[in-house]
């Protein structure tokens, strides 16, 4: 697995943008449970959504005995597809002993209004993606600064631990970076 931030920035400066670090682990995460990420950082008059992701939803329906699925030598389960559901996807990135319960507080109604506002006009931008189920989920990732004997040897701009997973520290560009908690449709 590789995640690059796609901002020159990052490289030019020796200070990463701790956020994007955050919001490129929670896309990784979302990429390893079947997400396909539609756009990061996607901007419009009203805000900024993090990450907007689409999946497509299976259910398993069971197969009665005898019953198999197609291609398969077994009596394994079948799948039935469900409608395609989109997450938009409010990522808060903090180091610990944060004031803001670790960026939950951040997340307030007024941010949520203007996040709802900010999903209404990428749903306008995109008549298709109109008719899915959508969602508003909340990441929370925690960043510590790595102590200056080991912040030299982590250099790289490359999320390399496969796969991320929830409470797995990640190493990258100087600082440790756990997705502490994902939160589904944290808000309507």
């Amino acid at each position: 697995m590789k995640v690059s931030p796609n901002s020159t920035a990052l490289h030019q400066n020796r200070n990463p943008n701790v956020g994007e670090l955050g919001e490129k682990l929670v896309a990784e995460w979302l990429k390893n449970k079947g997400w396909t990420i539609l756009h990061h950082r996607w901007r419009c008059p009203w805000g900024e959504i993090d990450v907007i992701a689409l999946k497509m939803r299976h259910e398993e329906w069971g197969g009665v005995s005898g019953e198999r699925e197609a291609g398969s030598g077994g009596n394994s389960p079948l799948l039935r597809q469900l409608d395609p559901i989109i997450a938009f996807v409010e990522i808060k990135t903090r180091s610990r002993k944060n004031w803001d319960e670790d960026g939950r507080l951040a997340v307030t109604p007024r941010k949520q209004a203007k996040i709802r506002q900010t999903a209404e006009l990428f749903l306008a931008d995109y008549p298709d993606a109109a008719t899915v189920n959508c969602r508003f989920d909340v990441a929370i990732v925690n960043c510590q600064r790595l102590s200056p004997n080991l912040r030299g040897a982590v250099t790289s701009y490359v999320i390399q631990s496969t796969p991320v997973e929830l409470g797995k520290p990640v190493q990258v560009a100087g600082y440790q970076l756990i997705l502490q908690d994902y939160i589904d449709s944290a808000f309507e």
